[in-house]
């Protein structure tokens, strides 16, 4: 809903996280490696000192560091275990498995009303801030064939693979 839309009366509120969503953050954006860390940062207080893109939601770091037996546990996900599938890494082999520090993120946003959102959109707009504040910083909404538009790596010497992940 844009602001134009909103009936007479009504206010849109800017998302605001609790002291121990802060932490939270805190603590996920700490396992990142520094410049992924320092292009998130940058990103969000751009994107927070803009008056539209937030209201729209807040983005969050839903994961960083992630261990093989999670990333596993993610793999399973819409391989026989209930959901859609998320990834095409197994445990050990995502970026999101090494360190920590991490060369990898996950980011959502959180929206005024307490939930979370994934929209393509808003990772999209996220996106162009944080190649913006980081050249080296890839979104793997830029993928040609799995779109993980949450997913934003800085590039690693890492041998072997694609890169991706």
């Amino acid at each position: 809903m844009t602001a134009h839309k909103l009936l007479a009366g009504q206010q849109r509120t800017v998302p605001v996280l609790s002291e121990a969503q802060e932490q939270r953050q805190a603590v996920r954006l700490g396992q990142a490696v520094p410049s992924l860390a320092a292009a998130y940062s940058q990103a969000l207080a751009r994107w927070l000192g803009d008056p539209v893109l937030r209201l729209a939601g807040r983005p969050i770091i839903t994961e960083c560091y992630r261990s093989p037996e999670r990333q596993e546990e993610l793999y399973r996900q819409g391989r026989g275990k209930p959901g859609p599938v998320v990834t095409y890494k197994r445990g050990g082999q995502s970026k999101h498995n090494l360190g920590p520090p991490t060369p990898a993120l996950d980011v959502a946003f959180q929206l005024a009303d307490g939930s979370v959102s994934w929209s393509g959109l808003l990772l999209s707009k996220f996106a162009r801030l944080m190649k913006y504040a980081d050249a080296r910083v890839v979104w793997g909404g830029d993928w040609p064939s799995f779109k993980d538009r949450p997913h934003f790596e800085v590039l690693t010497a890492r041998k072997g693979g694609d890169g991706r992940g």
